[in-house]
């Protein structure tokens, strides 16, 4: 996936107003399967396993012992023992070394399935409909999956998405894609890179591992205690429990000009912290990004001052998302 195709911003819009296509086939796929599975992934991943539904889907964190965060996932249940878990490309390789080290002693199959894949995520308030217009079936809920044909390819399409809208993404056989594409192209679905995947996803304050999320944070601190049930005795969960956190991600909007961006200094009334995304907002028009600052400068509407390139920028601690629908 390029960067832009015809640039970040006319392809951020047509996402937020009409319907965008990324080709994020660069992501990675493990395939944990047996009767063991449900077992080795409860033991890995931060979120209860148990609860994914038949077809459903789960976001999760794959933690350390210490409870740094090794990456954020989406697992998928194809079956009562077959699971897809969807991995960020970086760390392919790596999630995949973690879950074969540690399904010792569990009735379980992990298996590299990247190769096995394409994935294209089709999103926005038309996207659904561009989808149903190629697909053989009704398409999945939020959160659900379902196996149908899209443009006579054969294809897993989850309720899921990276960019605050509707629609889904789906995965197919490699040799399927470009009729897929194609298909979508065709009933004007605008092709769209990573620069606009970056702004959407900064807009509604979704993660980018790298940048949010790493080793040297845990997933309370990013604020995603949420998808963390520590009583299901994931690796990292006892750390987890124990752990004081002095800082904290949030989301933050510039008052006047400029753009932050990662690495930035942030200054405020209770210590610094440090810019992890930052870029220039198409929809609302300013600079915005996140941030990890201490506990005592979270509330929204505490103002902080961010240095970029050696200029201090006026910037106000905000609510999550940043950008909300306003109809």
């Amino acid at each position: 996936m390029p960067v832009q195709y015809e640039g970040i911003r006319p392809e951020h819009v047509a996402v937020r107003a009409r319907a965008g296509m990324f080709d994020v086939s660069h992501m990675g796929e493990i395939e944990t399967r047996g009767p063991g599975a449900e077992a080795l992934l409860q033991r890995l991943l931060s979120n209860d396993v148990t609860r994914i539904a038949e077809r459903g889907a789960q976001y999760s964190v794959l933690c350390r012992g210490d409870g740094g965060v090794l990456d954020d996932l989406f697992t998928y249940r194809l079956g009562p023992e077959r699971f897809l878990t969807v991995t960020n490309a970086a760390n392919h390789d790596k999630d995949l070394a973690w879950f074969q080290e540690h399904a010792g002693g569990f009735e379980a199959e992990v298996a590299d399935a990247h190769a096995d894949w394409a994935m294209v995520a089709v999103q926005g308030p038309e996207a659904r409909a561009a989808l149903e217009a190629v697909a053989d079936g009704p398409l999945p809920a939020r959160m659900r999956t379902a196996e149908l044909a899209l443009a006579g390819v054969d294809c897993l399409v989850c309720g899921t998405g990276y960019t605050g809208e509707d629609g889904a993404e789906v995965l197919m056989p490699p040799e399927g894609a470009v009729a897929v594409w194609d298909a979508l192209a065709e009933r004007g679905v605008t092709p769209a890179g990573l620069g606009a995947r970056d702004t959407l996803r900064l807009e509604v304050c979704f993660h980018l591992y790298g940048n949010d999320l790493s080793e040297d944070r845990s997933p309370l601190e990013a604020g995603l205690g949420w998808c963390c049930k520590l009583d299901t005795g994931f690796i990292g969960s006892e750390a987890l429990r124990a752990a004081e956190p002095r800082d904290t991600l949030v989301p933050f909007a510039f008052t006047g000009p400029g753009i932050p961006r990662a690495g930035n200094p942030v200054r405020t009334g209770a210590g610094n912290g440090t810019v992890t995304s930052g870029s220039f907002s198409p929809c609302l028009e300013k600079g915005i990004g996140m941030a990890y600052v201490p506990l005592g400068a979270a509330e929204p509407g505490t103002v902080v001052e961010v240095d970029v390139r050696g200029t201090p920028r006026a910037a106000e601690v905000a609510e999550k998302p940043l950008y909300r629908k306003t109809t």
